[in-house]
């Protein structure tokens, strides 16, 4: 019943906020417009198309709103006043009472408000779908003041999220019994991988040890800031952090005044990306521009600052390989190995041919490279392959799902940031070098040292193994058993030293092979 009624509440928004009418005055047909005129007859739809998108989008609910952040940073799919309207939705979703706020972080820190901050503004400075944050100042543990950011999940945000995902779920099931395609696409998995990440958004401790990864993750590389957790002020509803500052990345003209370089913010932010998803196998994945500032602190002047880590990404060592090997055959143009590497991992039929793949996924890339952009378009390209994988009967993967809507939030902000931004001349040495990495000696010594504890312990346990066996070897059995033993360890010996000398011959082609590579790559 629960989930029949929110259909029809979907339903009831839709057209109260006169959706139905946006979507078939789109179309330039004769019948459709006739169609149109007559359902909008007593209805007042006098705002523009592109608030009452967003209106209707923040009446359906979080999850509705987290789509409307997706779209809003694809200016190239959308028309200006549209995605104006829908980047509101990232930090400037209607706020909920302050009295509210305080008494949940009352609730979630058990102390009164005044005995945790020195200050609290009770005026949130930014509101989104899930939580809004208010701004204070508290004594640290050396009692000094120190200004603080302070995060509140929103009330009845379980109850509401829970509501859609059932409807989400039943969807799913049905678009997946329709027809061959359904199953292809697996709509159950996919939902149920948006689930988990939904669930995890709403436990602000999960995202603040979120955030701490990410900080030792990026200390090293210097392009990025992330807050630091005040471990001490954190609980399942409220998360205190550093309070940061900076200017939003949307705001390009303010960043260009303050002496900001705008194609090297662009490049940073693509080397960020990948440097998340091929090294750590630990990323961001609601980079839309409402969670993303600059600092322009002289100390850490043109260093993004990343907020809001919800929604991490993660990927196991099999998909970063997986994937690093079918970007830099994509980056190559090597159309074929690509075309190989679908098939060897199962995503596609095995009695496909290669050839036939090669040539549909050659059809659609080939258009895209050397150039800028503002000439192309991530999100026709997907759509592209979307068309070819549906031929191929291409099945999808849903841990990549969430991978993929960030790297086209990535394309969105490098869009805004530096239209002439080539994405694969970026991309392209930072994954042959990570490839170069994956196959070099320093990797063969990195697997050797991290196998050296397992060998460690076994190897003090061995000569006392042998001498029990010896002082129990009281027959003409164990004599011979001894003797064997002998042998067996003799033929031992020469296995290990043949082994010697063929890791070291190892060792020694992989240089000679790194060199070559290189030589080849430069």
């Amino acid at each position: 019943m629960s989930r029949l009624y929110r259909g029809f509440f979907i339903a009831w928004v839709v057209f109260r906020y006169g959706l139905d009418e946006l979507v078939l005055s789109s179309f330039d047909n004769r019948w459709l417009q006739r169609l149109t005129r007559v359902l909008t007859v007593g209805r007042t739809l006098t705002a523009p198309r592109g608030q009452r998108l967003r209106q209707a989008l923040e009446r359906l609910g979080p999850i509705f709103v987290k789509f409307g952040q997706v779209l809003s940073t694809r200016r190239d799919l959308l028309p200006t006043d549209i995605a104006d309207e829908l980047a509101k939705l990232q930090d400037q979703v209607p706020p909920f009472d302050s009295d509210v706020a305080i008494a949940i972080i009352e609730l979630g820190l058990r102390k009164p408000i005044g005995d945790v901050f020195v200050s609290f503004e009770r005026e949130p400075v930014a509101s989104a779908s899930i939580a809004q944050v208010h701004f204070a100042v508290l004594n640290d543990r050396k009692g000094q003041p120190r200004e603080v950011a302070v995060k509140v999940l929103r009330p009845g945000m379980h109850a509401a999220i829970e509501k859609d995902l059932r409807l989400l779920h039943m969807m799913a099931a049905w678009v997946e019994g329709l027809s061959a395609d359904g199953k292809r696409l697996r709509p159950r998995d996919v939902v149920a991988e948006f689930d988990k990440h939904l669930h995890d958004e709403l436990d602000l401790v999960r995202e603040a040890a979120n955030a701490a990864q990410l900080r030792r993750n990026m200390e090293s590389l210097q392009l990025v800031l992330v807050p630091e957790i005040l471990w001490d002020y954190c609980s399942t509803d409220v998360m205190v952090m550093e309070r940061m500052y900076g200017v939003p990345v949307s705001q390009v003209e303010r960043l260009r005044e303050a002496g900001v370089d705008i194609p090297k913010l662009a490049r940073d932010g693509v080397t960020i990306f990948f440097t998340q998803v091929f090294r750590d196998g630990f990323f961001h994945a609601d980079m839309h521009p409402g969670n993303i500032q600059v600092s322009i602190d002289p100390k850490t002047f043109g260093r993004y600052i990343s907020l809001d880590f919800g929604i991490v990404g993660t990927l196991t060592e099999s998909d970063k390989d997986y994937l690093a090997q079918n970007f830099t055959a994509f980056f190559r143009r090597d159309y074929k190995r690509v075309a190989e590497l679908h098939i060897e991992s199962g995503w596609v039929p095995r009695s496909t041919r290669v050839d036939e793949l090669e040539a549909g996924i050659r059809a659609v890339c080939e258009p895209y490279f050397d150039r800028p952009l503002k000439e192309i378009s991530l999100g026709m390209l997907l759509m592209r392959l979307f068309q070819t994988s549906r031929r191929f009967q291409v099945e999808i993967q849903p841990q990549l799902v969430l991978l993929q809507k960030t790297l086209l939030n990535i394309e969105g902000l490098g869009r805004e940031l530096d239209p002439d931004l080539d994405l694969w001349a970026t991309a392209k040495p930072f994954l042959e070098q990570w490839m170069l990495g994956q196959v070099g000696p320093q990797k063969l010594l990195e697997q050797m040292a991290a196998q050296a504890p397992h060998y460690a312990k076994l190897l003090p346990e061995l000569p006392a193994l042998l001498h029990s066996y010896l002082r129990n070897a009281q027959n003409d059995a164990g004599q011979r058993a001894m003797e064997q033993l002998v042998i067996e360890q003799q033929r031992t010996n020469r296995l290990l030293q043949g082994l010697t000398y063929a890791l070291i011959g190892f060792a020694l082609g992989m240089v000679v092979m790194q060199f070559v590579i290189r030589v080849r790559l430069f």
